[in-house]
């Protein structure tokens, strides 16, 4: 058997893009990493995130990551299939947290399995097409005080107190 380590690390850095868009709410790179029919289905313990197209896609994504919520999505443990010329699929373990601060400081905390297609645009970059995943665990909770000594958010950095 042999890998395809080119590609493979490609969707390995598309993945880590596609994270690091989240957490830095940055639409625009988040934008780049989805193709123009892409689906994505996320299911939680305590809500279903669901969108088509790259447009609605983004549209949901600017309304959930947001300059009140903090976050860290991890994925971990990829085992990535080049199933053709310009395609293939992915399969990563997600460790998160987030807390919306709008929301009474409000914590989701869990883990859950993504399942991925990929395609390799006519540029030669491999893009998300779907996205499906589903919850291996979820805590949801409100916690007291935040207790944030230094954070990011909508890609700016905020150090020291503040308030809400």
């Amino acid at each position: 058997m042999s890998y395809d380590y080119e590609n493979i690390e490609q969707i390995k850095q598309l993945k880590y893009r596609y994270c690091r868009g989240i957490d830095s709410c940055n639409i625009e790179e988040l934008g780049r990493v989805f193709t123009e029919d892409a689906r994505i289905n996320y299911q939680g313990g305590s809500y279903t995130f669901e969108a088509e197209g790259k447009e609605n896609i983004l549209t949901a994504m600017k309304f959930a990551f947001h300059d009140k919520l903090v976050s860290c999505h991890t994925v971990h443990m990829p085992v990535i299939e080049i199933t053709g010329e310009t395609t293939a699929k992915g399969q990563w373990r997600l460790l998160d947290y987030a807390m919306n601060l709008a929301e009474d400081n409000k914590v989701t905390v869990g883990g859950a399995e993504y399942v991925d297609d990929y395609v390799k645009n006519t540029d030669g970059v491999w893009q998300i097409k779907q996205s499906v995943y589903t919850r291996v665990y979820e805590q949801v909770f409100l916690q007291d005080n935040h207790n944030l000594t230094h954070y990011q958010l909508g890609g700016g950095v905020v150090k020291g107190e503040f308030s809400i």
